[in-house]
């Protein structure tokens, strides 16, 4: 991919970095929860900073609709920036302006400042091409470090990279690194794992992927849509009906482009939706009560799963092969991210892995350290699953 990365920077001492990072915290009575995306960020603050540069973060925070609103400023993520960067961290009450520009000029060479929430501004979500322009009057160069925003046209993902120089971050870099092992230029065979309840929600996915793999898992509530369009009994599922035809057509698909589907060949199934809830394990050949509700996928299926995941080069994962929140109902996703992360760490599969419910999942199984890659990016890893072009990176191409 044709993105410049910081490592072409060269004789920058003294000019100012415009990043864009996520900051988009999660937060408890004014206190962040989680502070992963605080740290995501460091790598790049900190090259950048080591090459005497000023740096200026552009961020935003929740929903303020190009308002200002006092409880979704950004005020108190710079003392905790600082603590984990080690280093001083001010904050400017706007991001554009003179006095924005003010404190930038008068800072070190390699101080760091965080700018106010720049949907503040109603132009940040319109992409309006002044607001774009204020922006890029703050920096030198632009560094887009937030993937996770790339999905979004907006004035400090997309309009700014086309005023100034632009580069990828190293958050940004390492990430289009990954998905470009993944499905851009991947080793093969390439098999996925997609997971989840609807059909319905990931049909640009599956589209998508049933032309790019060699093979394709269909798992949790999604599976049951596809065993009911083959005609199995499904008892009283999460199923979209409706969607039977879509299903079949999916399939048709996949077989033109030669992509073999794997869909459960046994299921667990209980009456309860609850933890610990009585179950029994069944093939799909089993009649069910209408009482009877899939939650997971059963041992056979998984062995025919990781038999063809030791037999791929790539995986690329997307949502769970069951209801990984109640036990027993993980066992399926738990056991698949075991075997996945042990062919990982052979070195005899690069795993690459993404969305809410997958990365909660892969947690839960404890192997997130151990797989390749796993974004945290939500719908713009969607987004590119999907083969849609995302603004934030398209832009970084200019």
């Amino acid at each position: 991919m044709p993105f410049k990365t910081l490592d072409s920077l060269k004789d920058v001492a003294g000019k100012t970095a415009l990043v864009r990072v996520d900051f988009n915290v999660p937060v408890d009575g004014g206190t962040i929860t989680d502070d992963t995306r605080l740290r995501v960020a460091l790598p790049t603050i900190q090259k950048l900073t080591a090459k005497g540069m000023k740096v200026a973060l552009l961020a935003h925070f929740d929903r303020p609709k190009g308002k200002v609103v006092p409880e979704m400023s950004l005020a108190f993520v710079a003392p905790a920036l600082s603590n984990l960067l080690g280093a001083p961290v001010s904050f400017s009450d706007d991001c554009v302006g003179d006095a924005t520009k003010a404190l930038i000029t008068n800072m070190a060479n390699g101080g760091v400042i965080l700018l106010e929430n720049v949907r503040f501004h109603a132009g940040e979500e319109k992409n309006d091409p002044e607001f774009a322009a204020q922006l890029a009057a703050m920096g030198d160069i632009y560094v887009n470090d937030a993937f996770s925003a790339a999905h979004r046209a907006h004035a400090s993902t997309e309009g700014v990279a086309h005023l100034i120089p632009a580069y990828a971050g190293e958050s940004m870099r390492r990430e289009l690194e990954a998905l470009d092992a993944a499905l851009g230029t991947p080793v093969r065979p390439v098999i996925g794992i997609v997971g989840g309840s609807k059909v319905s929600t990931k049909l640009d996915l599956l589209k998508n992927l049933v032309t790019r793999l060699d093979t394709l898992s269909i798992g949790g509530g999604m599976a049951n849509t596809f065993l009911y369009a083959l005609g199995y009994d499904i008892g009283g599922s999460l199923c979209e009906k409706d969607m039977a035809d879509t299903a079949r057509e999916i399939m048709k698909l996949a077989d033109e482009n030669h992509c073999e589907i794997l869909l459960p060949v046994d299921v667990v199934v209980a009456t309860e939706f609850k933890t610990h809830a009585p179950s029994r394990e069944i093939s799909i050949d089993d009649a069910l009560t209408p009482d009877d509700k899939i939650f997971d996928a059963g041992a056979k299926t998984v062995d025919i799963l990781k038999d063809a995941i030791s037999k791929s080069k790539t995986l690329i994962w997307n949502g769970p092969l069951g209801v990984f929140e109640l036990p027993p109902f993980d066992k399926a996703t738990v056991e698949a991210a075991h075997f996945a992360a042990a062919q990982t760490k052979a070195k005899l599969l690069t795993a690459v892995a993404g969305g809410g419910d997958t990365v909660a999942a892969l947690n839960h199984a404890g192997v997130v350290d151990d797989m390749t890659f796993v974004s945290t990016a939500g719908g713009a890893f969607l987004e590119w699953m999907e083969g849609k072009e995302l603004p934030g990176v398209a832009a970084l191409n200019g």
